[in-house]
């Protein structure tokens, strides 16, 4: 039986999805497979609510008319598509009296403007996003963005985005002169130190699972529930991990083995199977 451990730690429709790409990549080159779990350590839950027909969500509103007059859209995850999507149920050239460039950090965020039309009408949204998988992160983007060549005084950016979170690509935009509307549309809810998917947790054996971390607000609280209920460390665990400052992050927390992939979920499987082939040598 193996023993290695696969424990992915995204909320739990994203991770339904990797976890299934990663089984179906697996199977292929693998007759042993490892165990798979799910640990959704944040829990995403949209702001506002539908419109009943009657009345319209205050945030809603907000989003509506702050579109009316935006030069450029940001929204910093897939998360933050859908759940806009959702308070402004309708087209999405249906809100502004213009066409609005779209600007996104990675490949399943673009996949997630797709799913709802989004740059793929007739007369298409433009979608900006880095063209190498490296960059795709705040920094990525803003690299893009400076390819317009625009007068940033004269630009308004309307960001989409959850609770708290990273700032840098606001605050940069906003040296630049833009000026910058910020909107929650989401917040994360961390996972309960009693929740059921931590038994399963509590039996594998650490030295031989690898941890696959997303977030580094995720990360964090994984470092304070480890802390406060388990008595082994992550000294012995492994980490994978899109982004450096998530790996800072799983260093922190105490990871033994920290290892940086490209975004997207295929550099995750890719870096996953490469330490199953490593570790299973050892």
């Amino acid at each position: 039986m193996n023993a290695q451990t696969i424990v992915v730690t995204r909320p739990t429709g994203q991770a339904r999805q990797l976890i299934e790409q990663l089984t179906a990549s697996l199977k292929q080159g693998q007759a042993d497979l490892p165990q798979i779990l799910s640990l959704p350590l944040l829990t995403i839950v949209p702001k506002g609510a539908e419109s009943d027909g009657a009345q319209v969500d205050p945030l809603a509103r907000s989003i509506d008319k702050a579109l009316q007059d935006a030069d450029l859209t940001i929204f910093v995850s897939p998360n933050a598509i859908e759940c806009t999507m959702r308070l402004l149920g309708k087209s999405w050239q249906d809100i502004a009296k213009q066409i609005i460039p779209i600007g996104v950090m990675g490949g399943s965020s673009k996949l997630a403007l797709q799913h709802h039309g989004i740059g793929l009408e007739v007369n298409p949204t433009p979608v900006l996003i880095p063209k190498k998988n490296e960059d795709w992160d705040s920094e990525g983007l803003w690299q893009t963005l400076q390819s317009l060549n625009w007068d940033w005084s004269k630009r308004k950016a309307l960001i989409f985005k959850g609770e708290g979170g990273r700032d840098w690509l606001a605050d940069t935009l906003r040296s630049a002169g833009a000026n910058v509307e910020a909107i929650s549309v989401y917040t994360r809810v961390p996972l309960n130190g009693d929740n059921p998917a931590w038994k399963a947790i509590e039996q594998i054996d650490l030295s031989q699972s690898l941890w696959l971390l997303t977030s580094s607000e995720a990360v964090r609280h994984l470092g304070k529930l480890m802390q406060e209920q388990f008595t082994e460390t992550l000294l012995y665990a492994s980490a994978i991990c899109p982004h450096q400052n998530i790996g800072e992050a799983a260093k922190a927390v105490g990871f033994g083995k920290v290892f940086i992939c490209e975004p997207g979920d295929e550099a995750l499987i890719q870096a996953s199977q490469v330490w199953l082939s490593l570790n299973s040598s050892q």
